[in-house]
Protein backbone atom coordinates (compact mmCIF):
# COMPACT_ATOMS: atom_id res chain seq x y z
CA UNK A 1 0.00 0.00 0.00
CA UNK A 2 1.79 3.24 -0.92
CA UNK A 3 0.48 6.48 0.29
CA UNK A 4 -2.59 4.97 2.12
CA UNK A 5 -4.29 3.98 -1.80
CA UNK A 6 -4.39 0.11 -2.03
CA UNK A 7 -3.02 -1.05 -5.42
CA UNK A 8 -5.83 -3.47 -6.10
CA UNK A 9 -8.23 -2.21 -8.28
CA UNK A 10 -11.54 -0.54 -6.28
CA UNK A 11 -13.74 1.35 -7.45
CA UNK A 12 -14.70 4.63 -5.10
CA UNK A 13 -15.95 7.96 -5.07
CA UNK A 14 -17.02 7.37 -8.55
CA UNK A 15 -13.24 6.63 -9.77
CA UNK A 16 -11.85 3.64 -10.95
CA UNK A 17 -8.15 2.85 -9.21
CA UNK A 18 -5.72 1.10 -11.19
CA UNK A 19 -2.56 -1.02 -10.29
CA UNK A 20 -0.72 1.73 -12.16
CA UNK A 21 -2.38 4.38 -9.50
CA UNK A 22 -4.09 6.31 -12.25
CA UNK A 23 -7.77 6.98 -11.90
CA UNK A 24 -10.67 6.78 -14.52
CA UNK A 25 -14.52 8.34 -14.19
CA UNK A 26 -16.98 5.11 -13.51
CA UNK A 27 -19.86 6.07 -11.54
CA UNK A 28 -19.88 9.36 -12.18
CA UNK A 29 -22.09 10.20 -8.75
CA UNK A 30 -23.84 13.22 -8.91
CA UNK A 31 -24.99 15.28 -5.94
CA UNK A 32 -28.19 14.20 -5.21
CA UNK A 33 -27.05 10.36 -5.84
CA UNK A 34 -24.26 10.96 -2.91
CA UNK A 35 -27.28 11.85 -0.70
CA UNK A 36 -29.21 9.31 -1.68
CA UNK A 37 -26.39 7.22 -0.17
CA UNK A 38 -25.45 9.21 2.58
CA UNK A 39 -29.36 9.29 3.87
CA UNK A 40 -29.08 5.32 3.13
CA UNK A 41 -25.73 4.99 5.83
CA UNK A 42 -27.50 6.83 8.20
CA UNK A 43 -30.99 5.68 8.31
CA UNK A 44 -28.91 2.12 8.09
CA UNK A 45 -27.07 3.20 11.30
CA UNK A 46 -29.94 5.44 13.08
CA UNK A 47 -32.55 2.42 12.62
CA UNK A 48 -30.93 -0.73 11.99
CA UNK A 49 -33.33 -0.49 8.08
CA UNK A 50 -33.65 1.91 5.39
CA UNK A 51 -36.90 2.47 2.81
CA UNK A 52 -37.22 3.84 0.19
CA UNK A 53 -40.14 5.65 2.47
CA UNK A 54 -37.86 6.63 4.96
CA UNK A 55 -35.68 8.00 2.10
CA UNK A 56 -38.26 9.91 0.70
CA UNK A 57 -39.37 11.57 3.66
CA UNK A 58 -35.56 12.39 5.09
CA UNK A 59 -34.55 14.20 1.69
CA UNK A 60 -38.84 15.77 1.50
CA UNK A 61 -38.94 13.72 -2.36
CA UNK A 62 -41.53 11.79 -3.58
CA UNK A 63 -41.55 8.26 -3.23
CA UNK A 64 -41.52 7.65 -6.88
CA UNK A 65 -38.59 10.08 -7.86
CA UNK A 66 -36.59 7.95 -5.16
CA UNK A 67 -37.44 4.98 -6.44
CA UNK A 68 -35.88 6.03 -10.05
CA UNK A 69 -32.90 7.44 -8.12
CA UNK A 70 -32.51 4.06 -5.99
CA UNK A 71 -32.58 2.31 -9.10
CA UNK A 72 -29.96 3.94 -11.00
CA UNK A 73 -27.64 3.40 -7.90
CA UNK A 74 -28.45 -0.66 -7.83
CA UNK A 75 -27.31 -0.41 -11.75
CA UNK A 76 -24.45 1.01 -10.54
CA UNK A 77 -23.87 -1.83 -8.18
CA UNK A 78 -23.89 0.92 -4.65
CA UNK A 79 -27.20 -0.47 -3.16
CA UNK A 80 -29.07 -3.98 -3.09
CA UNK A 81 -31.96 -4.68 -1.50
CA UNK A 82 -32.05 -6.90 1.79
CA UNK A 83 -33.23 -10.45 0.87
CA UNK A 84 -37.09 -11.84 2.03
CA UNK A 85 -37.36 -7.45 2.67
CA UNK A 86 -37.61 -3.94 0.94
CA UNK A 87 -34.49 -2.50 2.95
CA UNK A 88 -32.09 -1.36 0.95
CA UNK A 89 -28.38 -1.83 1.80
CA UNK A 90 -25.53 -0.49 0.40
CA UNK A 91 -23.06 -2.60 -1.12
CA UNK A 92 -19.10 -2.81 -0.23
CA UNK A 93 -18.29 -0.48 -3.25
CA UNK A 94 -21.32 1.82 -2.06
CA UNK A 95 -19.87 1.53 1.55
CA UNK A 96 -16.64 1.92 0.39
CA UNK A 97 -18.23 5.50 -1.67
CA UNK A 98 -19.53 6.37 1.72
CA UNK A 99 -16.73 6.47 3.86
CA UNK A 100 -14.53 7.93 1.02
CA UNK A 101 -17.29 11.11 0.76
CA UNK A 102 -17.51 11.18 4.76
CA UNK A 103 -14.02 11.81 5.12
CA UNK A 104 -13.09 13.89 2.28
CA UNK A 105 -16.26 16.13 3.71
CA UNK A 106 -14.69 15.93 6.85
CA UNK A 107 -11.60 17.29 5.86
CA UNK A 108 -13.22 20.10 3.61
CA UNK A 109 -15.00 21.12 6.10
CA UNK A 110 -11.97 21.63 8.88
CA UNK A 111 -9.78 23.22 6.28
CA UNK A 112 -12.22 25.54 5.17
CA UNK A 113 -13.46 26.60 8.62
CA UNK A 114 -9.89 26.13 11.02
CA UNK A 115 -7.20 26.62 8.34
CA UNK A 116 -8.87 29.37 5.68
CA UNK A 117 -11.27 30.89 8.36
CA UNK A 118 -14.64 30.71 6.55
CA UNK A 119 -17.67 30.37 8.65
CA UNK A 120 -18.96 27.39 9.84
CA UNK A 121 -21.93 27.50 8.08
CA UNK A 122 -20.57 28.26 4.88
CA UNK A 123 -17.66 25.85 5.28
CA UNK A 124 -20.27 23.29 5.85
CA UNK A 125 -22.42 23.95 2.88
CA UNK A 126 -19.19 24.18 0.52
CA UNK A 127 -17.95 20.89 2.02
CA UNK A 128 -20.99 19.28 0.84
CA UNK A 129 -20.34 20.85 -2.77
CA UNK A 130 -17.59 19.34 -3.05
CA UNK A 131 -17.32 15.92 -1.33
CA UNK A 132 -18.15 13.78 -3.89
CA UNK A 133 -15.80 15.55 -6.29
CA UNK A 134 -12.30 14.85 -4.57
CA UNK A 135 -10.77 11.94 -5.71
CA UNK A 136 -9.03 9.01 -3.63
CA UNK A 137 -5.22 10.41 -4.84
CA UNK A 138 -6.29 13.95 -4.03
CA UNK A 139 -8.27 12.85 -0.40
CA UNK A 140 -4.85 11.12 0.61
CA UNK A 141 -2.34 13.79 -0.05
CA UNK A 142 -5.00 16.15 1.02
CA UNK A 143 -5.31 14.42 4.29
CA UNK A 144 -1.29 14.11 4.97
CA UNK A 145 -1.02 18.16 4.06
CA UNK A 146 -3.56 18.42 6.69
CA UNK A 147 -2.01 16.71 9.44
CA UNK A 148 0.92 17.77 8.59
CA UNK A 149 -0.17 21.52 8.63
CA UNK A 150 -2.42 20.76 11.98
CA UNK A 151 0.58 18.73 13.81
CA UNK A 152 3.82 21.78 12.16
CA UNK A 153 3.68 23.44 15.35
CA UNK A 154 4.60 20.31 17.71
CA UNK A 155 6.87 19.29 15.12
CA UNK A 156 8.77 22.89 15.12
CA UNK A 157 8.70 22.64 18.69
CA UNK A 158 10.16 19.11 18.67
CA UNK A 159 13.10 19.83 16.39
CA UNK A 160 12.82 22.69 15.29
CA UNK A 161 12.29 22.04 11.46
CA UNK A 162 8.83 22.03 9.40
CA UNK A 163 7.15 18.68 7.89
CA UNK A 164 9.21 18.33 4.23
CA UNK A 165 4.91 18.69 2.98
CA UNK A 166 4.86 21.97 4.04
CA UNK A 167 7.97 23.63 2.05
CA UNK A 168 6.97 24.07 -1.23
CA UNK A 169 6.70 26.32 -3.69
CA UNK A 170 4.11 27.26 -6.68
CA UNK A 171 4.29 28.57 -10.38
CA UNK A 172 1.08 30.48 -9.22
CA UNK A 173 2.11 34.21 -8.39
CA UNK A 174 -0.45 35.46 -6.18
CA UNK A 175 1.93 37.91 -4.99
CA UNK A 176 1.38 40.62 -7.75
CA UNK A 177 -2.84 40.66 -6.37
CA UNK A 178 -3.72 42.60 -3.42
CA UNK A 179 -6.88 41.06 -3.03
CA UNK A 180 -9.04 37.68 -4.48
CA UNK A 181 -11.59 40.35 -6.64
CA UNK A 182 -8.15 41.44 -8.48
CA UNK A 183 -7.10 38.00 -9.10
CA UNK A 184 -10.62 36.77 -9.85
CA UNK A 185 -10.94 39.32 -12.48
CA UNK A 186 -7.38 38.67 -14.20
CA UNK A 187 -8.93 35.36 -15.38
CA UNK A 188 -9.10 34.68 -18.86
CA UNK A 189 -10.48 31.96 -20.64
CA UNK A 190 -11.97 28.42 -19.32
CA UNK A 191 -9.25 26.92 -17.05
CA UNK A 192 -7.29 27.80 -14.01
CA UNK A 193 -4.16 26.14 -16.32
CA UNK A 194 -1.50 28.60 -17.08
CA UNK A 195 -0.78 28.45 -20.92
CA UNK A 196 2.72 27.47 -19.51
CA UNK A 197 1.82 24.11 -17.44
CA UNK A 198 -0.46 23.07 -20.40
CA UNK A 199 0.29 19.00 -20.85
Amino acid sequence: MADGVNNNKFVILGFKMSKEGQHTVSTNLSHAMVHYLLTIHKLKEDRGYARVTDIAKNLNLTKGSVSTAINNLKKKGLVQEEKDSKFLLLTETGHEEVHHILSSRTLLYYFLKDFVGVKSEIAEKDACLMEHLMSPETNVKFFQFMKDLACSCDRLKEIGDLPESLKFSTSLDLCNYENVEEFSEDQKGDTHILDNEKI
